[in-house]
């Protein structure tokens, strides 16, 4: 499954909130620097669906494209 995440770096909470089907914002609390904010944002989506996940597209970006499959 194809998904496509906003993210919302720097947060005072973790929280995702689904806005269609394969669209979600997600608040992470960790800053987007030395990937640190990536790696929360993994973390966050694989406990959630308990699934691999990978990011496709927007490493850098807050805009970003996530493949969810696989079992863990």
């Amino acid at each position: 499954m194809i998904v496509r995440i906003k993210v919302k770096p720097n947060s005072r909470e973790q929280k995702i909130e689904q806005i269609s089907d394969n669209e979600f914002k997600i608040y992470l609390k960790e800053r987007p620097e030395e990937n640190k904010a990536n790696l929360e944002l993994l973390k966050l989506l694989k406990k959630e669906f308990k699934k691999n996940v990978k990011i496709i597209k927007g490493k850098t970006s807050r805009n970003k494209v996530v493949e969810i499959g696989g079992e863990i």
